[in-house]
């Protein structure tokens, strides 16, 4: 099909050819000049700084103007066990909450909310949310393994425009497909190490005629560095891709995981001064089940006009079972019950976006994204300390009957949806011009029919809430390129947060649904202007100043009824700062085509954050939680194309306050005192390939090289302390 945008383009070039071939004609012997012309599918390929952002337009997103981040992991040695921190060594300004076990990942970026669980980022696989519950509860449990990623993208301001909710930004994973030139191959990956890590990674795929596939399984396990840490992770992936013509292709995809995690507990800073492996929940832990099936069709019209589509289904479930800490004493007194807390998602979404290359370097996309999520949630107290997620009690809990029955269920649901459109104009000058547009819509509905007490006299009743938002988004960016392979960028995006079932019907504190409470979402404004390039053989730098106003943060009010509250939008932060970052690559800097490549590279976050507006006049002026005023990433890369590659990165952060008031939790002097500040830590991490030949690789690695005793992740019950130095071995077979 032909594009209704061609007709100028044609015109433009039968004019240019009318008044060439006359021309011609008069002086047969005239030479012209040179036109190479290149075909629009593979325009772009190949430029060096594609090694590190993504594509102006990449498939049916248009990233130009936006800051964008990639790292491919073929370039760098496998990541083993979901080492975040040198899985995110290259990726500028993305904050890594670290703690011990796997059953949650904590990552924020600039400021902007606290990185528990992801809350305040969006985190995506091939463009399908990773979240439990994409709008309600937008919490990551799972992560998928590095040895099924081919790529990590960060795109930052615009983000929401693209993927719709969270201020930004947004990581998305792109799974490997299967090698189109192998009719079939396999790979096997077995590795051991400290705390008693073990695990494996078996993968089979293939391409033969118009079908391709990719099937893997993956096993690890270890006990983890304090009692009760260790977990079980097991886990599948499959691909199947049909290519009925050269224009069209489908895929079935399948993730399936599987974890079973330890959760040792918090403390206060006294005990982790005193013992760090010290473990106040020996009886707490974590379950987590999730499976997601998609469906999704590449369809080409002409050379101009690709339609993508992706339809998904799943189900996701997390459980835990906790109960009060022992204190750090040598004859604790354990608890008499558990909570058992139960949460299970069941989503289904569709995103299909059409894109349109016109005239001279023009695209035009535009789409739209429909999602629906049922998410009951239960909670239920058993007198055993070691019960399992399969217990389950129905009666209520009454004044008199506290065990062994069922203290909250809710039925909750979520429906969202968007339409969006974006447009690249290409100008004279080498300039570009990229209007944005999306409009949201949510609808969160709790409806609870048991909650302890709740509900007999002088108790709050019991929540039957539904909200609805709509949202409108608009951003603008405009980009020049200039000199050898430089860009100027700047853009300006809206981006938002949605309202989720907390905010409207907590079953936790004393939340009062029936009064106001009925909170909008959170507005972000995002500034960001910088220049990135490949001026010369080897570098690529990108640097860019930042300013993000985030509007209507949700804090909570007392209603003046006891100690009830509301939820209300009086918070107001302005983040603003540096982001640069630089890689020189010293052989590839003398020889462009070297199967040779030996990099430094450094990037650094540089953030001033503040309370701009609050309903506490003492809050105005003081820094988010979460908010260090640099974060750095620095290190070396050598690479020889099946032979070997290293890596020895290093991350530092500054200190930062752990919670907005910037002041300490508990008392000072005793064992539950939180100093109000995280303590700044750098910490080294080595890792490599050797391959022994060209289908057996030795791998080996080193984390926390210097033993560096620290935390990041902190709440008011108390501190989780970082990994202290552990190692790896084992090896790799292809066939």
């Amino acid at each position: 099909m032909k594009s209704f945008f061609q007709f100028p383009a044609a015109l433009a070039v039968g004019v240019v050819c009318a008044i060439a071939f006359p021309a011609a004609a008069q002086d047969a012997t005239q030479t012209l000049e040179q036109v190479n012309v290149k075909d629009r599918a593979s325009q772009d390929d190949t430029r060096p700084k594609l090694q590190h952002i993504m594509k102006e337009v990449d498939g049916a997103q248009i990233t130009v103007t936006k800051k964008t981040s990639i790292t491919k992991l073929d370039n760098i040695p496998t990541v083993v066990d979901n080492n975040l921190r040198e899985l995110f060594s290259q990726t500028p300004g993305l904050f890594v909450s670290e703690q011990q076990t796997g059953s949650q990942f904590n990552l924020s970026y600039r400021g902007i909310g606290n990185p528990q669980e992801s809350e305040f980022v969006s985190v995506m696989q091939d463009g399908i949310p990773l979240e439990g519950d994409w709008i309600g509860f937008p919490t990551l449990y799972v992560l998928p393994l590095p040895q099924t990623i081919s790529q990590v993208q960060l795109i930052r301001g615009g983000s929401s425009l693209l993927y719709g909710p969270e201020p930004g930004p947004v990581v998305n994973f792109i799974s490997r497909l299967p090698d189109p030139n192998r009719e079939s191959g396999g790979y096997s990956e077995n590795i051991v190490g400290k705390n008693g890590l073990s695990g494996t990674f078996n993968s089979i795929s293939g391409t033969k005629e118009q079908w391709d596939y990719l099937l893997d399984a993956h096993y690890r396990t270890d006990d983890g560095q304090r009692e009760n840490g260790g977990s079980i992770l097991k886990g599948a992936d499959m691909h199947i891709g049909y290519r009925p013509d050269d224009a069209g292709y489908w895929a079935l995809d399948f993730h399936g995981y599987a974890l079973a995690a330890g959760d040792p507990g918090k403390y206060g800073f006294p005990v982790f001064q005193r013992d760090e492996d010290f473990t106040p929940t020996p009886y707490n832990k974590d379950w987590v089940n999730r499976y997601v099936l998609s469906l999704s069709n590449q369809q080409h019209f002409g050379r101009d006009a690709e339609l993508i589509t992706k339809i998904w289904s799943g189900y996701q479930n997390q459980t835990t079972r906790a109960a009060a800490a022992l204190q750090d004493v040598p004859m604790p007194t354990y608890p008499a019950s558990s909570t058992v807390q139960d949460e299970t998602f069941r989503f289904t979404g569709i995103d299909s976006r059409l894109v349109d290359h016109w005239g001279h370097g023009n695209a035009f996309t535009a789409g739209f994204v429909l999602y629906h999520s049922d998410a009951p949630f239960r909670q239920w107290v058993d007198s055993n300390l070691y019960a399992d997620r399969a217990d389950e009690f129905t009666p209520a809990c009454s004044a008199s009957v506290k065990v062994n029955c069922l203290t909250l269920s809710q039925q909750r649901s979520t429906d969202y949806g968007a339409i969006f459109a974006e447009n690249v104009f290409r100008l004279p000058g080498e300039w570009h011009i990229v209007p944005s547009v999306r409009l949201e819509r949510e609808n969160v509905d709790i409806n609870e029919s048991d909650h302890g007490l709740r509900g007999t006299p002088g108790q709050l009743p019991l929540v039957d809430r539904s909200v609805d938002h709509t949202v409108p988004l608009f951003g603008l960016g405009v980009g020049n390129d200039f000199g050898h392979a430089n860009e100027t960028y700047f853009n300006v995006s809206q981006g938002w947060r949605p309202v989720r079932y907390y905010d409207i019907g907590s079953p936790f504190g004393n939340l009062d649904p029936t009064a106001a409470n009925d909170p909008t979402p959170t507005h972000v404004l995002s500034f960001e202007g910088g220049v990135h390039g490949t001026p010369v053989n080897g570098l690529f730098y990108d640097a860019s100043l930042f300013w993000v106003n985030v509007k209507d943060r949700i804090e909570s009010q007392p209603t003046g009824v006891g100690s009830n509250t509301i939820d209300v939008n009086t918070g107001d932060t302005r983040n603003r700062g540096f982001e640069g970052q630089i890689d020189y690559d010293f052989l590839a800097a003398r020889d462009p085509h070297s199967t040779q490549h030996f990099s430094v590279f450094a990037n650094v976050s540089l953030l001033n954050a503040r309370f701009t507006a609050s309903r506490t006049p003492a809050q105005i002026g003081k820094i988010p939680a979460f908010s260090p005023r640099y974060l750095a990433r620095a290190g070396l890369v050598y690479r020889e194309d099946k032979k070997l590659k290293l890596a020895l990165s290093a991350v530092s952060a500054a200190s930062q306050y752990a919670q907005d008031s910037n002041n300490p939790f508990g008392t000072a002097g005793t064992d539950s005192f939180i100093p109000a500040k995280v303590p700044q830590y750098t910490v080294w991490d080595f890792s490599g390939d050797y391959w022994l030949v060209p289908n057996v690789r030795l791998l080996a690695g080193i984390s926390n090289i210097g033993d560096k005793k620290y935390y990041d992740r902190v709440f008011s019950n108390g501190i989780e302390p970082g990994l202290g130095r552990t190692y790896y071995g084992g090896f790799s077979y292809e066939f």
